[in-house]
């Protein structure tokens, strides 16, 4: 056996990380179709997560990734208030390449088979469209278009959790709940990027953005051409008079490379396992950064997905994601009373409340 393999069954079996209640391997020869779905917790109600489709370099490295991302939505769906647990699916392979009715109809088979234990969505690499193929095969689906009952794309909402987030930040660093007059910079403009650069815009922000996609980034300059551009992510977490770094793609942002250079004060962003390993909020709090726990921020769209499966209400969704302002401030007050960086103080909170519904 690999010491990636041994990786996999650590973190499912034993490591603090893990704790998972269900593991699934899907395959579907005809279609292609190779997924992983994992199911972290029920305590809270039924898991729910989203579908991410990306060309894993190995299937051991999609399910530690499927790990990692359910565990997260059962801490996030924990402090967004939802009666709900936290799971995640992936589907191995480029989207751009394989990605075909007949594949996710296929997954929706898979996801079906679970009898509502598992309730899906869309994430990185699956959209709106995507979800109304699989909502055919399977009721327990969420994200899909207004067309087919559903209330859309989640990333308005996710943007809008994160603004809040931001602003509590700014409260609680600089004793304003605004952006007006700081330099942000925004790693990613993709699907909730540029929504989040709106936001900062009309705040009074100064905004920065990077992106690997040039039609990314010429989107939001198009719209915005105040907002200025840095070459990479390497030259944004560089920025001189840097206020805020917003990491919005990927997990994995804040490493033992990244961190020594940021030259922000505060971070909070859209993307999901910011942090590259355990140990890494300590150094940012060392430094004196603020960490705006991702899970806690971007639960924007987990609020909307979760809204539709009981008929969809924006103004009463938006309602809810204001609220990450409150529960921000709440994480950061906790934290300062521990004596502990905001991160562990959001997974003490989560973990009290999953503990709780155990018990009951």
């Amino acid at each position: 056996m690999t010491d990636v393999t041994d990786g996999v069954l650590h973190t499912l079996f034993r490591s603090e990380q893990g704790g998972h209640e269900q593991v699934v391997l899907c395959q579907d020869r005809a279609t292609g179709l190779k997924a992983v779905i994992a199911i972290h917790s029920t305590a809270l109600g039924p898991a729910l997560g989203g579908t991410r489709f990306y060309p894993y370099a190995s299937e051991e490295e999609a399910v530690l990734d499927a790990l990692n991302l359910s565990r997260g939505m059962s801490y996030k769906n924990a402090l967004a208030g939802l009666e709900h647990g936290g799971g995640k699916a992936v589907i191995i392979g480029d989207p751009e390449l394989v990605k075909t009715e007949e594949l996710l109809l296929a997954y929706g088979r898979m996801v079906a088979s679970l009898g509502g234990r598992y309730v899906t969505a869309c994430d990185v690499g699956t959209y709106v469209a995507d979800m109304d193929v699989v909502a055919r095969e399977c009721r327990w689906t969420t994200g899909r278009s207004p067309e087919n009952g559903g209330a859309g794309d989640s990333s308005v909402l996710t943007a809008f959790g994160v603004f809040q987030g931001m602003r509590a930040s700014a409260q609680h660093v600089w004793g304003d709940p605004t952006l007006r007059g700081r330099t942000v910079g925004v790693a990613g403009v993709g699907k909730v990027g540029h929504y989040l650069v709106e936001h900062l815009v009309q705040d009074g922000a100064e905004v920065v953005i990077t992106d690997v996609r040039e039609e990314s980034v010429r989107r939001v300059t198009d719209k915005f051409p105040q907002v200025k551009v840095a070459a990479d992510t390497d030259a944004l977490i560089r920025t001189e008079g840097l206020d805020v770094y917003a990491p919005c793609a990927l997990g994995g942002a804040l490493d033992d490379d990244t961190v020594p250079v940021l030259t922000a004060k505060v971070v909070c962003g859209a993307a999901n396992n910011q942090l590259a390993h355990p140990g890494v909020e300590k150094d940012l709090a060392e430094r004196g950064i603020l960490y705006a726990p991702d899970y806690v921020v971007n639960a924007g769209g987990v609020i909307q997905v979760a809204d539709e499966l009981h008929g969809f209400d924006f103004d009463r969704c938006k309602a809810k994601a204001t609220k990450i302002f409150d529960t921000t401030l709440a994480i950061f007050a906790r934290a300062k009373e521990d004596g502990i960086p905001p991160a562990a103080a959001a997974d003490r909170i989560a973990e009290q409340r999953m503990a709780d519904a155990h018990r009951a």
